[in-house]
């Protein structure tokens, strides 16, 4: 039988005590904050989206624009963050392992986009781009097109999303002694091999912490895409520029609906990511 004694420890170990007093307080804060900054709205969105009905919201999202709207946002931003995840490692890396003129320069530059304003990145991003910019003109001999296609989207997406995979990573490499990849060497091992069994190991649960982080700004970005994507229904169209003209149209109810299956579909990708995280952490020992 378990009595009031064996139950207390349980809940003096929920609540361990902490430099700071005052846990109540901070308790109490975090769930007036969760519910008035994102509990309630999102409660807001989706009874704005039931006054549809269940019949009304699935025929505005199988609607072809709608559909179209969705792949091309959702499948860019994990191209994206996929692509940004890759070279936001080896960036990282870079400005970590070597010292070279200029590195404190590159590094300040990778924190540029969370200062930039959006709509100033896709200006610059469209200019830079077009077919007589100065990267366009050079592609245009070769027949590729950047921007006012969806391959401006990827561009813009790449350019938000690329901070959090360097910023991520990079403790990490900075916390990894240079003794184990000389170890490594010493045992036989040959350069790929130290790279894939002892140095991305540890390195696992960061970068895919800053894959679903680009991956989230991705999906919600709007103002740099605008700018470079052309906006063309069923070709290049996102799906926050979707919502934006369901609201000019005073469509209020489809824009919700929109935003609702916008917010159920990266809940659930995110739900998966972390798992696949918690799943690496404890798969490589780095909890």
């Amino acid at each position: 039988m378990t009595s009031a004694g064996a139950r207390s420890p349980s809940f003096r170990h929920w609540r361990a005590p902490s430099a700071l007093p005052g846990f109540g307080i901070a308790f109490g804060y975090t769930l007036v904050y969760l519910a008035l900054i994102v509990l309630i709205p999102m409660a807001g969105l989706a009874l704005k989206s039931a006054s549809l009905g269940i019949a009304g919201i699935i025929d505005i999202i199988t609607e072809e624009r709608t559909l179209a709207a969705l792949r091309t946002s959702f499948g860019v931003s994990l191209a994206a963050a996929g692509f940004g995840s890759v070279f936001g490692l080896a960036i990282a890396w870079v400005l970590t392992r070597y010292h070279f003129p200029g590195r404190r320069l590159i590094d300040a530059m990778v924190d540029l986009p969370f200062a930039l304003p959006t709509a100033v990145a896709g200006i610059a991003l469209g200019a830079i781009y077009a077919p007589n910019g100065w990267v366009g003109a050079q592609l245009a001999p070769f027949g590729i097109k950047v921007a006012f296609t969806p391959l401006g989207i990827f561009v813009a997406l790449v350019f938000v999303s690329l901070p959090f995979a360097v910023r991520t990573v990079q403790p990490l490499i900075e916390e990894i002694d240079r003794e184990l990849e000389e170890a490594s060497a010493t045992l036989g091992a040959s350069r790929l091999q130290t790279v894939w069994r002892v140095l991305l190991p540890p390195l696992v649960p960061a970068v895919l912490t800053g894959f679903a982080l680009g991956f989230a700004r991705a999906v919600g970005e709007y103002g740099s895409v605008i700018f470079i994507a052309g906006n063309l229904p069923y070709v290049s169209e996102i799906a926050p520029l979707l919502i934006v003209i369901k609201l000019e149209e005073f469509d209020y109810a489809g824009a919700t609906a929109i935003a609702l299956i916008m917010l159920v579909i990266s809940f659930s990708s995110l739900l998966v990511i972390n798992l696949i995280q918690a799943w690496s952490r404890r798969r490589f020992g780095h909890v």
